[in-house]
């Protein structure tokens, strides 16, 4: 608003909205969803809010982009109670959000490139009518023969203008969508990421600690405090280091390339050597002004 391109707002900023909010926003509302209805049955009166009968968020996602309808469960402990969608009417809430959210491809591809043309097509219409209607009054006919022709050679670089803005739209349709979708897969994978740190804490675990700890006698304190030692060591350096300083680079790669780049570009200004000659003719221009 500030600049006043109003068309960046319509063609670009409102469907890219549109896009990340009907899907992914969709995506971040389903974990709460399931977070307060489905919790730990302890009395086992109602079981059908239970934990085993929470779906997955992951395959619900999935089955909602895939237009696949889920099938109830397949165990026959819980078949009869478990339902696998969360709320009523969620099926055709998830249709009617991604039939929305690709239409939304097609408004960010075609939508600017189009008006401009459009616009365009519209100022040359005027002018065409305001120069014969100067030419008749004028210089009678033969004075718009010279006219005519300029159009026809800025019809050319026009074309090619628009070619240029065909193609630039398309790669940032291309590179918002497709980034979207690789974003969110790198945050999923931050939390596969933590996941593997808990399999590697039991690994560790099971695999050292617990043999020290097996040992019996006077010796097995000496294999206790030795093993004890290695273990420490390895969950210090490989848990805590390695992994702590690979999870804190993917969050900080996380926050500044994919979170910002949903609304910051950051083009920069161009690179301009360093040269007198420049600065000398522009210092001479201001004089001259």
């Amino acid at each position: 608003m500030y600049f006043r391109r109003r068309p960046n707002i319509i063609y670009e900023f409102i469907p890219q909205i549109i896009f990340l909010v009907f899907l992914f926003l969709y995506l971040v509302l389903l974990m709460f969803i399931k977070w307060i209805k489905y919790g730990p049955d302890s009395d086992g009166t109602d079981p059908a809010h239970g934990p085993f009968c929470a779906p997955s968020v992951l395959i619900t996602f999935i089955n909602m982009v895939l237009f696949k309808s889920e099938t109830e469960s397949k165990e026959p402990v819980v078949e009869k109670v478990c339902s696998p969608w969360m709320y009523a009417g969620q099926n055709g809430f998830q249709s009617l959000l991604v039939v929305i959210a690709v239409l939304c491809i097609p408004w960010m591809l075609f939508g600017k490139p189009v008006s401009m043309m459009y616009n365009r097509k519209k100022q040359h219409y005027q002018l065409n009518n305001h120069g014969t209607e100067n030419g008749d009054v004028e210089g009678g006919v033969d004075a718009i023969q010279p006219a005519s022709g300029i159009p026809q050679g800025g019809h050319k670089e026009e074309e090619e203008d628009m070619s240029e803005v065909f193609i630039h739209q398309g790669i940032h349709t291309i590179e918002y969508v497709l980034g979207s979708v690789s974003h969110t897969a790198s945050y999923l994978r931050l939390w596969a990421l933590s996941l593997a740190h808990a399999q590697l804490s039991e690994v560790l675990w099971n695999m050292v600690m617990r043999s020290g700890l097996t040992q019996e006698g006077w010796a097995g304190g000496i294999i206790l405090w030795a093993v004890f030692a290695f273990w420490a060591t390895l969950t210090v350096g490989i848990l805590v280091l390695m992994e702590g300083l690979s999870a804190f680079l993917h969050t900080l790669r996380l926050h500044w390339v994919e979170f910002q780049s949903k609304f910051y570009a950051g083009l920069g200004y161009g690179f301009q050597p360093f040269s007198f000659e420049i600065i000398l003719d522009a210092a001479q221009s201001t004089t001259e002004d």
